[in-house]
């Protein structure tokens, strides 16, 4: 069984980009757009407990965020817009289970915690090149030991 530790292995960016509740939708699309990446993650830095996650920031939500309040948008706080339960993983988690997660939720981006702790963040991009991996290797395989029809078949 494939868990989201073996994920977060076979990733070849491990940044976590974090930003705080009470910055802005601009500075959200910013980070966003001069990191190449399609969502942030976003913390209430408490003083007592440190940054504590309280959800993602996503390319959807911005989109949202512009439809429902327009030229106003960009410079409204990110905590305004993004769901306000906290929808995470865990490293010992399956990748089915986040699946379904990700699919209930209808969600793209899943930060992996580990005792309360973000330690990264999982996307739908990372599930899809896991399985093409995978698929790609059961082909390759069935090609090394003769067996054409069977390596074809994997690769449709």
């Amino acid at each position: 069984m494939t868990t989201v530790a073996d994920i977060l292995r076979e990733k070849r960016d491990t940044r976590i980009i974090t930003m705080r509740m009470h910055e802005t939708v601009a500075t959200a699309a910013l980070i966003m757009q001069r990191e190449n990446i399609s969502s942030v993650v976003v913390q209430d830095i408490v003083e007592t407990e440190g940054a504590t996650v309280i959800g993602v920031f996503s390319e959807r939500d911005v989109a949202r965020a512009l439809v429902e309040y327009g030229p106003a948008t960009p410079s409204l706080a990110v905590a305004t817009f993004m769901r306000r339960a906290l929808v995470s993983c865990a490293l010992e988690d399956s990748v089915l289970l986040v699946l379904r997660r990700m699919t209930e939720h209808q969600i793209r981006h899943l930060p992996v915690m580990d005792d309360h702790a973000l330690v990264g963040v999982l996307s739908a991009t990372d599930l899809m090149r896991h399985y093409l991996h995978e698929a790609e290797a059961e082909a390759c395989s069935a090609l090394a030991s003769s067996d054409l029809s069977a390596g074809l078949l994997a690769l449709r």
